[in-house]
């Protein structure tokens, strides 16, 4: 199995050397440098393709059920020259991780780039939305994403934050910001929402066009363990991340870059886990954030507008004349969480609590619903 499964991965550059494309077909934006597969085809159907001569059987995984690309695992074909080939259905416009199961070992796509999901490095391909330029790198003033290394003292580790700066950021050094703490989803990281999501771009072509304010985005770990808490995952690392936010991360950028250091230039939002964080941490500390976004984030317990998110709904017209904006969004491909969503802003409505809801047409759990709600969100803000 071993000798199989060596041969598979050595065999498999090979692929980056296939006929060329058809006209109705392009190479993913995704791909390595000159890589022929995947292709996108114009109805959005996907071809991947595999080199591996030796192996039983090849499978196409894409990233979980609630995607874009489709359920798996695909079976692929294998042709005569040992390259195993699928065509999807046609995809959902937008970002979809994947990987290969050959011979059931996970094996990435050597002809894909690589990002971080699914609590790994995986393969991942983006289907482009016919039309859609909204995260396209355009012909506009962009700004800079920097990163920034801060020492925690709540955690006594090292953290890295991505932080986007506007275009005109460093020509006025004494202009100051509203900054927006932008949260990526669960198995993502810090880098999700600018490689993955585009964000910068996205905020680029906003400000360019004078539908958003510019503004500082900071995008920073979720994940933080607290000296003595144990180091797996759980319901702990929420209230490690709060107070990382609070203590160290908030304070930091306040130090470190020009902000308008105050809680009506302030503001919160994040994707799934993201957006779960942000509903906890900013609702319950409304003297710290005036804007709140929610994307695509799962409610688990019952509302009650008198008790939940410590109460901060309890008297309705004291949080409207505090909070400037309180947004929800899902996409309608993901059911359960679209639906939960509509049940908290329904619930909210009938507590007479000012929200917006807004829905992702046609797309599930995954990039594209994140890109269309920041795109959104963020000309609301400030």
């Amino acid at each position: 199995m071993l000798r199989i499964f060596l041969s598979s991965l050595l065999l498999a550059a090979s692929c980056l050397a296939q006929p060329a494309a058809t006209p109705a077909s392009t190479p993913a934006s995704t791909n390595v440098r000159g890589a022929a597969f995947p292709v996108t085809h114009s109805d959005n159907r996907v071809t991947f393709r595999f080199k591996a001569p030796n192996a039983a059987k090849v499978q196409l995984q894409p990233g979980g059920d609630d995607n874009g690309l489709g359920k798996g695992p695909m079976e692929m074909t294998r042709g005569a020259d040992g390259v195993w080939s699928i065509t999807t259905p046609p995809a959902v416009p937008g970002f979809h991780y994947y990987w290969f199961l050959v011979d059931g070992v996970i094996v990435n796509d050597p002809a894909s780039e690589t990002f971080f999901g699914w609590g790994r490095q995986s393969s991942g391909i983006d289907v482009p939305e016919s039309g859609a330029d909204y995260y396209a790198a355009r012909d506009v003033p962009h700004g800079d994403t920097r990163i920034h290394w801060y020492f925690s003292k709540s955690t006594s580790a090292w953290r890295r934050a991505y932080v986007y700066t506007p275009a005109a950021y460093d020509a006025n050094p004494k202009k100051r910001y509203p900054v927006l703490y932008l949260q990526h989803g669960s198995g993502e990281d810090e880098r999700g929402w600018t490689v993955q999501g585009r964000a910068n771009f996205i905020l680029d072509n906003l400000i360019a066009a004078g539908k958003a304010k510019p503004m500082i985005v900071v995008m920073d770990q979720g994940y933080a363990v607290l000296p003595g808490q144990p180091a797996a995952p759980g319901p702990g690392q929420f209230t490690a991340f709060e107070t990382v936010l609070l203590n160290d991360i908030i304070p930091t950028i306040d130090h470190t870059f020009r902000t308008i250091a105050k809680r009506e230039s302030r503001a919160m939002a994040g994707l799934s886990m993201g957006g779960m964080q942000t509903l906890q941490i900013a609702l319950t500390h409304l003297d710290t954030f005036a804007w709140i976004g929610a994307f695509s984030a799962p409610q688990r317990n019952a509302f009650d507008p008198k008790t939940s998110f410590g109460g901060a709904f309890a008297d309705p017209a004291a949080f409207n004349k505090k909070i400037r904006l309180l947004w929800l969004g899902a996409g309608t491909g993901e059911q359960r969480i679209h639906d939960s969503v509509v049940v908290l802003h329904d619930a909210l409505d009938k507590a007479g609590i000012h929200n917006v809801f807004w829905a992702s047409q046609g797309t599930s759990h995954e990039w594209q619903t994140w890109r269309r709600h920041l795109n959104q969100f963020a000309p609301l803000l400030f």
